[in-house]
């Protein structure tokens, strides 16, 4: 009788596990068979590229329900066009970024109300600042960048230069050293027009006593471009490098200028830590590190320009269903173990969350950091400027570079540029 009952028991409890096994093939079946839920991304660094595709591979093995589907735009092409059209067509991206401030409000109704997400009590309080509008949050930072002249140490070595200059009479008598030894100086990639009209021009107004009081006395008329010493200054600096760098900058794009760099044959390039995977990539262990960009000899020239360039946002017009996943995959790049090494390790980010540890930077993050410790910043103040105006900056200056105007004719077209 007890050999019965136990058989009995032995062949119900193999019926229930072949039930249990059916039921998970069929739940397997139906979950292979359900389509996967598509979030669309577009990233505006191409430095990372192939870095990108890599981390959403890994959130897709943890998530094998959702797929990521990335579209990186980035350097000259990145006007913004392309991004206007698919969303005034109700087919944007689920994520996409945003500069904050003037464009953020420019672009707030397509926004989605980021606040109750759990990165936020994260994040540097002044990192928030452009994307906050009536104490709501709309965007999450990309993260910190700093940018100046990125100079190759061995190659001022090689031509004896010791000390790394930071004023403008330092910067031109490196560039001749230089010269004598056979290098060129500077890599200008000035076709390029967002070299020009944000990042150079940027430091013009940066420069200024209070660049925000600067930038509203513009507005006001109380202000003008043409007759103020910092930006004359600036050009000065430009003619600097177009005298002392290579051949043909206005046909020289982003990935020529990092070709002449990392290959030794120039050695100073107008960047920010955000090349720093391209030189790895190209010139593993490249000695290198950042100068500031002198206007003139004053003190305060030493300072980099470090602030937080982009903002990951998404779409409003999104679904409901690719919002949530949207919102728990930006919130896994910044929480999860696997996201936070693809930030630090992988794009050599600088975090712009205290609970990111900053290790495995390289050498341009380093000494962002140290400026920043020290507080030798300046600030980026593109955010501010009336939207479209930069494109004409940077379009002047290569009007100016291929000697279609002169610095006086700069200078107006700038002014009116702003009014």
């Amino acid at each position: 009788m007890k050999k019965r009952i136990v058989g009995l028991f032995l062949v119900i409890g193999l019926s229930l596990t072949l039930l249990a096994c059916q039921e998970s093939t069929k739940l397997k079946e139906i979950n292979a068979a359900k389509p996967k839920l598509a979030i669309h991304v577009r990233n505006p660094k191409v430095e990372i590229s192939t870095q990108f595709e890599q981390m959403a591979k890994a959130y897709e093995k943890e998530n094998p329900n959702i797929d990521i589907q990335i579209e990186t735009v980035g350097g000259a092409t990145d006007d913004l066009a392309d991004l206007k059209a698919q969303i005034a067509a109700g087919k944007g991206p689920d994520i996409f970024t945003n500069n904050g401030y003037e464009q953020a409000k420019l672009w707030r109704n397509y926004l989605e109300d980021l606040s109750d997400q759990p990165w936020v009590k994260h994040a540097y309080n002044e990192a928030l600042h452009p994307m906050t509008f009536n104490e709501k949050v709309y965007g999450m930072p990309m993260n910190m960048e700093g940018y100046g002249f990125i100079y190759n140490k061995d190659l001022f070595e090689q031509a004896g230069i010791r000390t790394p200059p930071k004023t403008r009479t330092a910067l031109i008598k490196a560039a001749e050293q230089l010269q004598k030894a056979g290098i060129t100086p500077f890599a200008n990639g000035y076709y390029e027009d967002w070299k020009l009209g944000v990042f150079l021009l940027n430091v013009a107004f940066a420069q200024q006593k209070n660049p925000d009081h600067f930038i509203k006395n513009l507005h006001s008329g109380n202000e003008k471009i043409t007759t103020n010493k910092t930006f004359k200054e600036l050009i000065e600096l430009l003619d600097v490098t177009l005298e002392h760098g290579n051949q043909n900058p206005l046909t020289t794009d982003y990935n020529m200028e990092l070709n002449m760099f990392t290959s030794g044959e120039a050695a100073i390039l107008l960047q920010g830590n955000w090349v720093q995977p391209m030189i790895d990539q190209a010139s593993p262990n490249m000695n290198i590190g950042f100068l500031p960009i002198p206007l003139n000899d004053e003190q305060k020239n030493d300072a980099l320009v470090v602030s937080v360039p982009n903002y990951w946002v998404i779409n409003k017009q999104s679904s409901s269903d690719k919002k949530k996943e949207a919102k728990k995959f930006l919130n896994w790049m910044v929480s999860s173990k696997q996201g936070k090494t693809f930030m630090t390790e992988h794009f050599k980010f600088i975090p712009a969350f205290e609970n990111i540890e900053t290790d495995h930077l390289g050498p341009l993050a380093s000494d962002i950091l140290t400026y920043y410790k020290e507080g030798k910043t300046l600030p980026s103040n593109w955010f501010h400027f009336p939207v479209g105006v930069r494109e004409e900056f940077g379009s002047s200056m290569q009007l100016y570079i291929d000697k279609q105007i002169n610095r006086d004719q700069l200078l107006q077209e700038f002014q009116k540029s702003w009014e």
